[in-house]
């Protein structure tokens, strides 16, 4: 995986957790945060750091990159101690920089709040590339519903700190982040993309409890 060769108009699905498997979000802020750097780094300038940006968009408005996108966002879950994604490269290298820029500025922000040094994440991030239709549609599912994956597996388990991309698919919030229209061009409504979800969620949930044909794509 570590020498997959991105192309541009391509999908690859995008995958880290944290190291020794521990919660790289301990508050709701942390989240916001994640989704926050999702954003603002995801252009090919340099920004500095989060806190830096915002404060240039108080002084001087809406800061605007000067160029353009790294990569789409496709589809992507939040859980508590790891995350998903499915990107597009826009560019040459698209989706090492944005990585990289991610991973670095969330670390240094978690680092600083909780008082500790040294890697966040287990390594460097995953990436499998989607190479049919079928599977893209399947892994926008898994993504969008890997938060149910989980509390599916552990009753238990049910975090306040994952978040995904799934209602922006359904239509249930208004706000646009993720570029959908690959996946949801082939549907005739939201409603029944989220039918298609709803009726491939058991067979995902038991492909993981077999640990067979997901197994590779799994972060335990």
């Amino acid at each position: 995986m570590r020498n997959i060769k991105f192309a541009t108009k391509e999908y690859y699905h995008i995958y880290n957790r944290g190291v020794d498997k521990r919660d790289i979000f301990m508050d709701s802020y942390d989240v916001v945060r994640f989704l926050k750097c999702m954003s603002v780094f995801n252009r090919e300038d340099s920004i500095g750091s989060v806190y830096e940006h915002s404060r240039k968009e108080l002084k001087f408005g809406s800061s605007a990159p000067k160029k353009g996108k790294l990569v789409n966002f496709i589809a992507y879950c939040l859980n508590q101690n790891h995350f998903h994604f499915i990107l597009e490269p826009l560019v040459d290298d698209g989706i090492q920089k944005f990585m990289h820029k991610l991973a670095t500025g969330y670390t240094n922000y978690f680092n600083e709040k909780y008082k500790r040094t040294g890697s966040l994440f287990q390594g460097r991030y995953k990436a499998i590339h989607i190479n049919s239709n079928n599977y893209l549609l399947h892994l926008s599912a898994y993504v969008n519903l890997n938060f149910k994956i989980h509390e599916g597996l552990n009753k238990e388990w049910m975090s306040k700190l994952s978040i995904s991309s799934f209602k922006e698919y359904t239509g249930e919030i208004g706000k646009s982040f993720c570029k959908k229209d690959i996946v949801l061009g082939q549907f005739n409504s939201p409603k029944k993309y989220k039918i298609y979800c709803k009726e491939i969620l058991p067979e995902m949930l038991s492909r993981k409890e077999e640990e067979k044909e997901l197994k590779y794509m799994m972060i335990e």
